[in-house]
């Protein structure tokens, strides 16, 4: 299946660690949505990323092929489904090709936080890997 990263998990290292069978795919698009920065988790020492419907942005990230051990792995790590919650939704490719794939919203919409300079580190980090910045 295929996963659609945009936050820490766009770090290949990370994803690496916790899901050694995937299998990074391509650089995608989600139109009409953003990324925020909601809540507060101990774990990142701040607010967490998730994406929020928000007509004409889009949310610039990457596809992974993973398989179902791998979807778990990721719930667990993600909280799901008391933190975050699958959604699946239509991404393009740079050529226009929409691909089907999963992703994690936050489950409730929190007030606007801060993240932890670590955690955006890592999601920066991972926009260095594909290329994105």
């Amino acid at each position: 299946m295929n996963y659609f990263a945009y936050a820490s998990n766009l770090s290949r290292k990370r994803m690496a660690e916790m899901c050694p069978d995937a299998k990074p795919k391509i650089v995608a698009t989600l139109p009409n949505y953003k990324i925020v920065f909601s809540g507060f988790s101990r774990v990142r020492k701040g607010a967490e990323a998730s994406i929020r419907g928000s007509k004409g942005d889009k949310v610039i990230g990457a596809i992974y092929e993973i398989t179902e051990s791998c979807l778990r792995k990721l719930d667990k790590s993600e909280e799901c489904p008391v933190n975050y919650k699958h959604h699946n939704v239509i991404v393009f490719t740079d050529s226009g090709e929409a691909i089907e794939a999963v992703t994690f919203i936050k489950a409730r919409q929190e007030e606007d936080g801060r993240p932890a300079p670590e955690y955006l580190a890592v999601i920066q980090q991972g926009y260095r890997d594909w290329g994105i910045i």
